[in-house]
Parts: structure tokens; C-alpha cells; sequence
């Protein structure tokens, strides 16, 4: 089917367009593939009126080489998520994107002259000057630690959809050492890595292409960004666990999400917790026992099922014997037309707080990953929190996206100059600069709305 150019002279909310063409006359079976969004966020008066033509605002994208199927360059939601997230100023009225098989270096100066031509074709019309001058054309750069990927599995859950799990290398700046990373991705989420993991070549020889390649996991280090702070957010109950601990008590986590069992396994093998996981979806439990190395043992029992019904269910039925220290809350919302965000608008309500409580030791703890969407959305989070809880403390995981929230179901004596056997253990475990950089929350400078 042909597309007369006349089809992007005007912007249309949500429009998505994708097409080949011939690389040059000369070669016809190099394909350039080409896809052109509309942001749903234009209005068609603001995007076709003639007096503002920042309202069409275009740019232009090369496909980073061997980057072409990966889901954030090749699927809506992934080109949907780069034209959200750009930090153009005025935002994005549309984004045209092109791969090639034979992709150029991604460098703007080498590929413009190459594809200007083509890139003005689908520019929209009030671009254009009246005076006949034409648009200059703002390539982006796209810009992440991976090297290369390859593929070892996709797959799809009833709850979550299509998976894919890979193995990465990422960029070091030790030129003689090469990083990899096991991950997991939602497709949903395209650009969103819910779980990785170190992996270790098992030969010491490294074979140049990443797929010919065999690994081990590294499981002793936690990589994902918030997971220590997570871990970290444990210290502010240290002594009343290192109490417990000597009186002869295992200590005990729930955590609401596992993924690929990063966190689980952590807790269980260095800090020897014994840790029950709620994942909601099956098959996410499957490939985390596939290839994330998540088994169950006698220290850790997995269960199927919505993690907020779990807990409501454990509070009407929990006795005193076997309560919580810890509850880990690693959920996010399932609404990718929503943005990433954690957790989700169901956990944030007084009768599961209240059931979270409820489930937890005297001394115990509540430990959130939190991917706010707003300020607003904080602070109403914090101000749930602080009706039900005792004491709350924050970690800045300094990625510009995760908090880690912490809240105490007693008041806690000052932590920062405790000295206890199970808080060596964790200085050892996760960065002492997170715990070094939790404060208390109080009324006075929760977030303002």
C-alpha cells in the first residue's frame, strides 16, 4: 500500500505509521525501516494552527546498530515511551525513527546528510516557513550503558504479557574488563528492566559474539538500581533484629513482588532470612527459576497470586508465631498508558496498610520501592503512611526515578550509631552510603502539593 506524502502534513494525536523504502536506487534489498508517531498528548488545533509552530515540534531518531528488535525501537509503546521522555523543549508533537539493518555510527553529523531529504518529507507542513527557509533538523541521540544483547527467551504471562529475558554487555571504563547482566523486561514497559542479575562467563576465554557465549549467575551482589537502598532500609531495625536473632529467632520477610527473585535470594543467602515471595503471574515464577536461579528451599516458599489479596488474606489469619520483620514492596502499576510508577494505587489504601501492619512483628518494618509520578502522589502516600505507621524514613537512590520509603510499625531509637552484629552484616552487603543517607521523615517537610 503506497502513503502519498500529503499524510504528514498535518499532526494527528496518536497517529502511528511505519514503512520501508530502498536505502539508494542501487540497493534495493537494503532496507531503511521507518516509523513515524503523533504524541497523543497534541491537540489537532494546537498542532495544525498557523500561528504556533513549536506545537508540531519534530525530531528525528537513528536505531542505535544491532538495536533494531529490541522492543523500545521496534513496537509503539517503546517508540510511544522515547517520544514522552525526550527532553526537547517545546515537547514533542511527533518522532520519526530509522533503522537499518547496516546502520551508520550514532552520530548526528555522519547520518544527516544521508536521510534529510526523507526526514523533511514527513516533517509537517507548519514547519515550513512562510519565507521558504527550511526547518533545521534536531537528531536524537539515544544513549544506554548496553553494548550488545542477546536473546535467550520470550515468553508470555496471563498477568504481565510478553517477557523477554537477555543477556547484556554494558559499557565499562575498564577497557580490559567486560560487564554482562541476565535481565528481565515486560514488553509492556519496553524500556523498564525489572530484574537483572551479574552473570560470569564460565570460560575464561571471551568469545567476541555475546550468544556464543556461556554464563554463571553472580547472585552475591545486587545490580538493580534500588535493591540495596531496599536492603539498606532494613537498618533502622537492626539491633531489634540482632535482639531476636540472639534469642534464637530466624528472621522473617514477606516481599510483595519477585520478578526474577533477585531480592529474595539475596535476603535468604546473606542475610539468612527466611522470606515468603508473592508473584502474581506463574510464568514470571517459571523463568525465574530458569534462568535467575530462584529454587525453593526450606528458606524460601514462593506462592502464585495477587499480592495485595495475600496480604489482606494473612492478616485475618497471622498469629503471633509467625509474624514479619520485614515486608518488602516491590509492585508497580500495570498501566503503561500511565507511565511507569510504583507502587500501585491499590496498595495505597488504609485497610491494606492496616493489613501490613498487622502481619508484622512488634519491631517490624515496611520497605517500599517508590516510583512516584507526581509530587502530589508522594505526598498523599506519605500522608496514608503516616496514619497507620509509626515512624518513616527515606533513601534517595539517586537515579532520578526510585525513593525507597521505610516505615516502622514502633518508634525506633536513633539507628545511626548502633553497633550490632547484624548491622556489620549488612555494612558488608549493600553500600554504607545508603544508610548513611536515610533521614526521617517528619509532618513538617513531607511533600508539599
Amino acid at each position: 500500500m503506497s502513503i502519498h506524502p500529503s499524510t504528514f502534513a498535518t499532526i494527528e494525536p496518536s497517529r502511528y505509521i511505519t514503512f520501508t523504502i530502498p536505502n539508494s536506487p542501487a540497493s534495493r534489498h537494503h532496507l531503511l525501516r521507518i516509523a513515524v508517531l503523533d504524541s497523543p498528548a497534541v491537540t489537532i488545533s494546537d498542532a495544525n494552527g498557523f500561528d504556533d509552530a513549536a506545537a508540531a515540534a519534530t525530531a528525528a531518531m537513528w536505531v542505535p546498530q544491532g538495536r533494531e528488535s529490541d522492543w523500545i525501537f521496534s513496537t509503539f509503546s517503546g517508540h510511544l515511551h522515547l517520544l514522552l521522555s525526550s527532553p526537547t523543549s517545546p515537547p514533542l508533537s511527533r518522532l520519526i525513527l530509522i533503522s537499518d539493518s547496516h546502520s551508520y555510527p550514532c552520530q548526528a553529523s555522519s547520518v544527516q546528510p544521508n536521510v534529510a531529504p526523507l526526514v523533511l518529507a514527513l516533517y509537517p507542513q507548519i514547519c515550513f516557513l512562510d519565507n521558504g527557509e527550511v526547518p533545521e533538523i534536531p537528531f536524537l541521540i539515544y544513549e544506554d550503558e548496553v553494548v550488545t544483547g542477546s536473546i535467550l527467551e520470550t515468553c508470555e504471562g496471563p498477568c504481565v504479557g510478553e517477557m523477554l529475558i537477555e543477556n547484556v554487555e554494558l559499557r565499562n571504563d575498564d577497557s580490559l574488563v567486560r560487564e554482562f547482566r541476565r535481565r528481565l523486561r515486560f514488553k509492556r514497559m519496553p524500556n523498564l528492566v525489572q530484574t537483572q542479575m551479574r552473570i560470569r562467563p564460565k570460560n575464561e576465554f571471551l568469545c567476541e559474539e555475546l550468544h556464543d557465549m556461556e554464563f554463571e549467575l553472580d547472585d552475591d551482589v545486587l545490580v538493580h538500581p534500588y535493591l540495596s537502598p531496599m536492603v539498606a532500609g532494613i537498618s533502622v531495625i537492626s539491633a531489634c533484629l540482632e535482639e531476636r536473632i540472639q534469642d534464637g529467632f530466624r528472621p522473617k520477610a514477606l516481599c510483595l513482588g519477585v520478578g526474577g527473585g533477585a531480592l529474595i535470594g539475596f535476603l535468604s543467602k546473606k542475610l539468612d532470612f527466611e522470606v515468603v515471595g508473592v508473584e502474581v503471574d506463574v510464568v514470571v515464577s517459571e523463568v525465574a527459576k530458569r534462568h535467575f536461579g530462584l529454587g525453593n528451599n526450606e528458606l524460601i516458599h514462593l506462592h502464585v497470586g495477587d499480592g495485595i489479596k495475600f496480604l489482606s488474606d494473612l492478616a485475618m489469619k497471622v498469629d503471633g508465631a509467625f509474624k514479619f520483620d520485614v515486608i518488602m514492596v516491590d509492585l508497580d502499576s500495570c498501566d503503561a498508558s500511565m507511565g511507569s510508577y510504583a507502587p500501585p494505587m491499590e496498595f495505597v489504601q488504609k485497610y491494606v496498610l492496616l493489613a501490613a501492619r498487622a502481619v508484622l512483628h512488634e519491631t517490624g518494618v515496611v520497605v517500599i520501592n517508590i516510583i512516584p509520578s507526581s509530587e502530589s502522589f508522594y505526598g498523599s502516600l506519605i500522608r496514608e503512611f503516616e496514619e497507620v505507621f509509626e515512624e518513616l524514613y527515606e533513601i534517595d537512590v539517586e537515579n532520578e526515578e526510585n525513593l525507597v520509603l521505610i516505615a516502622t510499625k514502633s518508634r525506633i531509637e536513633c539507628f545511626d550509631t548502633r553497633s550490632d552484629a547484624f548491622f556489620d552484616k549488612l555494612k558488608v552487603c549493600v553500600p554504607r552510603s545508603y544508610m548513611d543517607s536515610m533521614r526521617k521523615i517528619s509532618k513538617t517537610d513531607r511533600p508539599v502539593l
